[in-house]
């Protein structure tokens, strides 16, 4: 007989689980294999294509369908396998690609040899992620501390943060990282110019600090200078650099820790780009805020918002990337839509023109992960096979 791996569907990833996880969840005699697919920007071979050729289509990295999980970061590309492995492509002035040097890459190259890398999140050429184990570990630069590593130094390979092992969800934006442990507690550490790691105050810190006293975070982004979160309960909580109203405030203030976006209790969650947020409800609508120079609100128009705005009238959105002043999104029916600035192709549609409102690119229906990270003029996406 052949071997059965159980499957769960969440945001459109497939992730294998254990048998007691997956439950009347359903069986797969081969688990779903994704393949690899890049477009926009390519000026240092961060679409993994061998090339530093732009593209305004989606292209598929090499030939295998066995990815599993995202990230984008300045100039650079994340990608995790099924079988746990992590790869690296792309800029690497400052070891960011966690390879051992300061060499780019413009093919995916991997990381070490390991086996358990679960999740990883990339900055303004600074890496976090976290292995299988719930330990956490950073390499790139770090001037202003933002490996949590207790010092400045920058590392080209993976170091350890401390010895916990309970992390389980982190975000790297600008000079900043954030972070959620198992027991819902949120910590921060890194650039705090605009009080973007909620800690009541504008100090830097190289290893992280706890954000408040509450165990109930669940989901979080940082990005150019601000944070948004959510916590069990549904609600949405930004705070930091809010110039273009992109913390959803209904003002453009800056705050040093956390404020509620208005009094609901349906978010399910949030992505941040340069200075505008996208966010989706359990009602499977998309909201967005903030700057709107390109159309990256997808509202229309690029008149920018300090509150949140639906984008149209559907209600079978599921997830969600916001990128440097665009946007790209799947929907329960595995399209994949995207909109805002289009200079490099990043939107995939097969042409350099903005949009300002949701436009299908291509016609398939197997769209699934999309990549994470605010600093891309590039998209990563995953299709099933």
């Amino acid at each position: 007989m052949p071997i059965v791996y159980p499957y769960t569907q969440y945001g459109g990833v497939w992730n294998l689980t254990s048998q007691s996880q997956a439950q009347g969840a359903g069986t797969w005699a081969v688990p779903p294999q994704p393949y690899l697919y890049t477009w926009g920007q390519n000026n240092l071979g961060q679409l993994g294509l061998n090339n530093t050729t732009n593209y305004s289509s989606p292209k598929q990295v090499g030939s295998t369908a066995n990815w599993s999980n995202l990230a984008s970061g300045q100039l650079c590309t994340f990608a995790t396998k099924i079988s746990g492995t992590l790869w690296s492509w792309g800029y690497n002035s400052n070891g960011q690609l966690g390879l051992g040097s300061t060499t780019s890459y413009s093919s995916p190259k991997q990381v070490g040899a390991l086996t358990n890398w679960l999740n990883v999140s990339s900055g303004n050429y600074s890496t976090i992620a976290i292995k299988t184990d719930g330990t956490l570990w950073a390499w790139g630069f770090n001037g202003d501390g933002q490996l949590g590593l207790g010092n400045t130094t920058k590392y080209s390979s993976p170091k350890q943060v401390g010895a916990l092992t309970n992390w389980s969800k982190v975000s790297c934006a600008k000079q900043a990282s954030i972070a959620i442990k198992t027991d819902g507690t949120l910590w921060s550490w890194g650039n705090n110019t605009s009080g973007q790691l909620g800690l009541g105050n504008t100090a830097y810190y190289s290893s992280p600090k706890q954000v408040g006293s509450l165990t109930t975070w669940s989901n979080l982004i940082s990005s150019r200078g601000f944070t948004l979160a959510t916590k069990t309960d549904g609600t949405l909580w930004s705070w930091g650099y809010n110039g273009q109203g992109q913390l959803g405030l209904g003002t453009t203030t800056n705050y040093s820790s956390p404020k509620q976006v208005g009094a609901l209790t349906n978010w399910l969650n949030v992505s941040a780009g340069y200075y505008h947020t996208l966010a989706i409800k359990t009602d499977g609508t998309i909201w967005s805020w903030g700057g709107n120079a390109f159309g990256q609100l997808g509202i229309g128009n690029t008149t920018y918002y300090s509150s949140p705005k639906q984008i149209g009238l559907l209600t079978n959105w599921l997830n969600i990337s916001a990128a440097q002043n665009f946007s790209v999104v799947t929907k329960t029916d595995s399209t994949l839509w995207s909109w805002g600035q289009n200079t490099s192709g990043q939107l995939g549609l097969g042409n350099i023109t903005n949009y300002s409102s949701p436009k299908q690119v291509g016609s398939l229906t197997n769209w699934g992960n999309l990549f994470k990270g605010c600093y891309a003029s590039s998209t990563s996406a995953l299709a099933k096979f």
